[in-house]
């Protein structure tokens, strides 16, 4: 369905390019928001990128890597602002939802990615949530796919450290809670 709206939308068919935009419109949101502080300037990258977007539509040489392209340039839109803004990464802006749909609490997955580095964070966000493959991620954030796996992989493996200890202190709370019940 895509590959039909995005063909149509070269040909200048605006009703198919708001389509294909509406399409993307929730994972765009996810993406942003994991990038932004705020509302607001989520908001306002997702603006800039389908303005962007919709200018730069005739340069895409293929029509099936669209969804790729568009959240390169979303990436790309996201740290250019976080860098003219001087601005700091916030885990905290996570979409609540993001985690409710994996099943997962969101308070347990900020524990988890808060102590990640960027490059770890997105690229397990990317992957996890938003289904792209090694290739993809490597494409929008335009680094070797070997350096997506390597760096998919130290995630992760940072993850289980981190998910360890909070099973360890969940752990210890309990025994203490048990301990004080049969005082």
């Amino acid at each position: 369905m895509d590959r039909l709206l995005v063909s149509q939308a070269k040909k200048g068919n605006s009703e198919a390019f708001c389509r294909l935009i509406d399409q993307h419109m929730q994972n765009m949101y996810k993406i942003a928001r994991v990038y932004m502080h705020n509302e607001e300037d989520a908001a306002d990258v997702i603006q800039d990128t389908i303005l962007t977007c919709y200018e730069k539509l005739p340069t895409l040489e293929q029509d099936k890597y669209f969804k790729t392209w568009l959240v390169r340039i979303l990436v790309n839109k996201c740290k250019n602002m976080l860098r003219l803004n001087k601005r700091m990464l916030y885990t905290d802006a996570l979409p609540e939802s993001v985690f409710y749909e994996r099943g997962y609490d969101s308070m347990e997955w900020y524990q988890i990615l808060k102590p990640l580095d960027e490059k770890y964070r997105t690229i397990l966000l990317l992957y996890y949530l938003e289904g792209f493959n090694t290739r993809e991620i490597g494409t929008i954030l335009e680094m070797k796919e070997s350096t997506v796996k390597s760096r998919l992989k130290r995630g992760r493996e940072k993850i289980a450290v981190e998910y360890q200890f909070l099973i360890k202190e969940d752990t210890k709370c309990q025994q203490h809670s048990n301990g004080m019940n049969t005082l």
